[in-house]
């Protein structure tokens, strides 16, 4: 999956997976990962959610990445604020007080990229991707990651073979075999949502679960 491939869904508005309100797992789990106040929050494949926000009013610093400059634009205006740009490395760092968001390649990153940051939130990036790509994704955020930092990760079960990805069925097997190796996999709850999803169920969906997750890097 090129990331021409986001790009035209962002610049077309097929942006299905962007939520208009605050996740209810971020809000419901984050407090177990247990952080210091003024921790740095990394969000990979940010698009425009306003989770980051949320993180922001906890008091949290934030820093994401995403490849589309229309979803970046969108979240800055649309939320009423006005940043600054400059060069970062192979980014562009859309910087605004406690919050900065890099526009470019998430598998470009290197570690001098993220420094200090105490955790992860994904809600949204691993099942963007596809089987091909997963087991890049979990390598490349293990060695993003220093020892003990956590990962509060949303992912969604279903019958693959009753619709097409994204967002992609993970099962917890999976998770297991992405990120056995170098994290600790703890579930943390799973939800049946598919009677709050008619546009999945329109799609043919007979089952699906949202599964929450923490991962902490060994």
């Amino acid at each position: 999956m090129k990331l021409e491939f986001w790009h035209q869904r962002w610049e077309a508005g097929k942006i299905g997976f962007h939520q208009a309100d605050i996740n209810v797992y971020l809000q419901k789990y984050w407090h177990q990962l247990d952080l210091p106040a003024q921790s740095q929050v990394f969000v990979p494949l940010c698009g425009k959610t306003l989770d980051m926000l949320w993180l922001l009013e906890q008091g949290l610093e934030v820093i994401g990445i995403e490849t589309s400059e229309t979803a970046i634009e969108d979240f800055f205006s649309e939320n009423g604020l006005t940043p600054t740009i400059q060069s970062q490395g192979a980014f562009q760092c859309w910087q605004q007080d406690q919050l900065c968001l890099l526009q470019g390649d998430f598998f470009a990153l290197e570690t001098d990229d993220l420094q200090g940051f105490n955790a992860v939130y994904d809600r949204a990036s691993l099942v963007a991707l596809p089987p091909a790509m997963r087991q890049q994704y979990a390598e490349k955020m293990a060695q993003l990651l220093p020892p003990d930092t956590p990962i509060l990760l949303i992912s969604m079960e279903y019958p693959q073979t009753q619709m097409d990805g994204p967002p992609f069925s993970v099962t917890e097997s999976e998770i297991k075999q992405l990120y056995a190796q170098n994290f600790s996999v703890e579930c943390l709850d799973r939800v049946d949502i598919l009677a709050d999803n008619p546009r999945f169920q329109q799609r043919g969906l007979a089952q699906m679960d949202e599964v929450i997750y923490r991962l902490t890097r060994l």
